[in-house]
């Protein structure tokens, strides 16, 4: 349908009979070439377009878009529209008052009207091709995202096969997998989706096929949302069905998923551990499941509990950090270096400092010594943390911080955990600079000078 796209003109009351003619001589040109005269029906705009007129003219392109049959009647209804906004664009209308929350707005309303208009022609367009491909695509990963259950897949498996006997009928397609793998199941949705598009199927010659193929859609997206998937089950049937309770015999345990849970730990079955933590909701089963990997140490490193621990240590999950030091997690020491400064949170840095000594990380020992600085804003209570971290690390460039601590720091605390950190480096230095501090008034840090001149004699006897 070719809706005219010109403006009214003003009429000044005169009918010009000529004028009248000429219309009708154009009107029979055009009968006489078979062209149509519907453009003569379309609505127009006048010049200077006024509030009323701009609604008669909406009002007449609603109606031309209720009776709109084809894409080239709403293309028809979409120009008409772009007039509408460009005589809106020069037509001089009253603003609202800016103080009055309720004045009315000619402008606001009209661009309104012709919004929701334009909503209109795309509600009306289509459906196409394209949208068929986009439905089966969208089934396809379904298929391929959901963890189902043995019925489950079967289901979604019948499901597919009536999709594809139904789309072979509407298009030209041959594609039929056997049921033992769902990825050929993908592939054949696969073909369809391909065979829809070179099929370039168009909104209005094949309006049929397009809508069969969407109802077709439809009912594969239905069946595939009945069938079952493993989060339709509850949590223990989970938990069954993948073998976690295969270890239990004879249980005095409960809950039972804990019996099970030390049986797992015992026979380092770390995946299970996994798996309860993961199904698992109640706080007693998280916690047992993470003292679990606590004390299977590095025996619980795994890529999977790795990145687990790193997920929760990089939310700064204390248990996890520490968790990460038994399993001397050296794909941790750059999340965990960042901590070291944290001096708001002084029991992140606490576990922070323990662990990297439990990795041994080089990477952290001046991090570390930046700590054990009195001048530094670490908490008096955590710096003797950062001295015995260094000591676990045992790198020799930590032993001048260490022994600038030894002798300088007011804390004995501090003092006494550098004296301790040098003890475990162990080199006949580091043993030196303690042993020097036989005499000292402070019990703690004398004892520490009494060990490493123990361990200076014992060296001696031995060399």
């Amino acid at each position: 349908m070719d809706y005219a796209r010109s403006s009214w003109c003003m009429s000044n009351g005169d009918d010009d009979p000529a004028d009248a003619s000429e219309g009708a001589d154009a009107a029979d040109d055009a009968e006489d070439a078979g062209e149509s005269t519907d453009a003569a029906a379309a609505p127009t705009l006048p010049d200077e377009a006024t509030e009323e007129s701009l609604n008669e003219y909406l009002d007449d392109i609603e109606a031309l878009l209720d009776d709109a049959e084809t894409e080239a009647d709403l293309d028809d209804v979409d120009a008409l529209l772009d007039d509408a906004e460009a005589g809106l664009d020069e037509a001089d209308l009253p603003e609202p008052d800016e103080d009055d929350e309720d004045a009315d707005d000619p402008r606001g309303d009209l661009e309104d009207r012709i919004s929701d208009l334009r909503e209109g022609v795309e509600d009306a367009r289509g459906p196409y091709g394209e949208d068929v491909v986009d439905a089966i695509e969208a089934a396809a990963a379904t298929l391929e995202d959901t963890e189902w259950t043995a019925d489950g897949r079967d289901d979604a498996a019948n499901a597919v096969d009536a999709f594809l006997e139904t789309a072979s009928d509407l298009i030209d397609v041959d594609a039929f997998p056997a049921h033992e793998d769902l990825d050929d199941l993908i592939d054949a949705l696969g073909t369809v989706a391909e065979a829809v598009a070179d099929a370039d199927l168009d909104a209005d010659a094949d309006a049929e096929t397009i809508a069969a193929l969407l109802e077709a859609t439809d009912a594969l997206s239905a069946g595939l949302d009945d069938a079952e998937e493993w989060d339709d089950l509850e949590t223990h049937e989970q938990l069954r069905a993948q073998g976690y309770y295969d270890v239990l015999g004879h249980y005095k345990d409960f809950p039972v998923e804990w019996s099970a849970l030390k049986e797992h730990e015992a026979r380092g079955n770390v995946d299970m551990i996994l798996l309860a933590l993961d199904s698992l909701t109640s706080d007693f089963m998280e916690r047992h499941c993470l003292e679990a990997l606590e004390r299977m140490g590095k025996r619980g490193k795994t890529d999977a509990s790795l990145e687990m621990l790193l997920g929760r240590a990089e939310k700064r999950d204390q248990f996890a950090i520490s968790i990460l030091g038994k399993m001397a997690a050296e794909e941790a020491v750059e999340t965990l270096v960042e901590y070291v400064e944290e001096d708001s949170n002084p029991q992140l840095q606490k576990v922070t400092f323990k662990t990297l000594g439990e990795i041994g990380a080089a990477d952290a020992v001046q991090p570390l010594a930046n700590e054990l600085h009195p001048d530094s804003d670490t908490d008096d209570l955590v710096r003797p943390h950062a001295a015995r971290a260094l000591g676990l690390i045992g790198d020799t460039r930590a032993i001048d911080p260490l022994a600038d601590a030894l002798a300088e720091d007011e804390s004995d605390d501090v003092r006494a955990a550098a004296g301790w950190a040098l003890r475990q480096i162990g080199t006949q230095e580091a043993l030196e600079i303690v042993a020097e501090y036989g005499d000292e008034r402070s019990f703690i840090v004398s004892t520490e000078a009494e060990k490493a001149e123990r361990s200076l004699d014992a060296d001696s006897a031995t060399a």
